[in-house]
């Protein structure tokens, strides 16, 4: 099936729909992305594809979660390749929407908060990007709700939706604080969509997918293998049962002098707080997420794994 790109709620609305009725359909998929996609984006469509009756990618880039205007204008914007990777995948429809569409009249007076969940970490060093983030899910999971795009009676409320097929969005892991933002927000807003996050994709060497992974020189992609090995290092630790040694993971990191680190840490994968006691000297236990962030050269990447013991 070729896929349908649509541009509107309205026209989005009326193609699911349609294809649900055509199916007799019992699950719909969201995959909401910014475009420029790889592996990373490809493996979201599949797991949509194949958990979902019908299943729809969004490509927008949100102009509120960039704090700088250059930045905005120089995310790369390859809407036929992202379309052609989708169709390869099986999605079936492409909603791709311009900002007037998403915004109409401006940029919204009332937005979504992320609150101190937001405001650490990533929402650190950049302000006000995850209240960005957050309002254009909002918006982008409410367009994507199955039946012509509306819940049943009272499904905000108790997240019921008796009759109504069933409804599911994709997220990567690669984002742990956007991710555990997405699902409080849905959690404390009563959003009808269940939450599945998608393990992250790595290159070969181990480096995290990404889209700035395109900026990179072939000397910066090789130094930024350090942090995917500064992680597997914890995770080994986790594994054995042993002391994380947060400590000798920084300095591995600090090794490679065209790595600028903003923060390296393990946090409770919930509330995202620090596990310092946790990490050091005596064995891990129990559940953590290790989370780094760095400049490489002029870009910035971001990484993560989950710890168990």
């Amino acid at each position: 099936m070729i896929v349908q790109v649509v541009r509107t709620a309205a026209e989005l609305r009326e193609a699911s729909a349609r294809l649900l009725a055509e199916r007799q359909g019992r699950s719909q998929g969201l995959v909401p992305t910014m475009g420029a996609l790889h592996e990373g984006h490809a493996r979201l469509a599949r797991t949509a594809v194949e958990q979902n009756d019908v299943v729809v990618a969004t490509i927008f880039v949100n102009p509120l979660q960039f704090g700088d205007a250059v930045d905005l204008d120089r995310y790369p914007r390859t809407l036929e390749a992202d379309v052609a990777l989708l169709e390869e995948q099986g999605v079936d429809l492409v909603f791709a929407p311009s900002v007037d569409e998403v915004y109409p009249g401006g940029e919204p007076l009332v937005r979504v908060t992320a609150g101190s969940l937001g405001e650490k970490w990533e929402g650190a060093s950049r302000p006000g990007h995850f209240d960005g983030a957050l309002t254009v899910v909002a918006k982008l999971l409410h367009y994507g709700i199955p039946g012509a795009g509306l819940p049943a009676a009272g499904a905000f409320a108790t997240g019921a939706r008796a009759g109504l097929p069933a409804y599911r969005a994709y997220f990567g892991q690669k984002d742990a604080q956007q991710l555990a933002l997405v699902r409080r927000m849905v959690s404390d807003l009563n959003f009808p969509v269940e939450i599945v996050a998608v393990p992250t994709v790595r290159s070969a060497e181990g480096l995290a997918l990404s889209s700035r992974n395109r900026f990179l020189s072939d000397q910066e992609r090789e130094a930024a293998l350090v942090l995917s090995r500064a992680l597997r290092l914890l995770e080994d630790r986790a594994n054995a049962h042993e002391p994380l040694d947060l400590d000798s993971a920084h300095a591995l990191v600090a090794s490679q002098p065209l790595v600028d680190l903003d923060y390296f840490d393990v946090v409770d994968p919930r509330t995202l707080e620090p596990l310092a006691e946790n990490c050091r000297s005596v064995p891990f236990r129990g559940e953590g997420l290790a989370l780094i962030a760095a400049k490489v050269g002029p870009v910035r990447l971001i990484d993560n794994v989950p710890l168990s013991s």
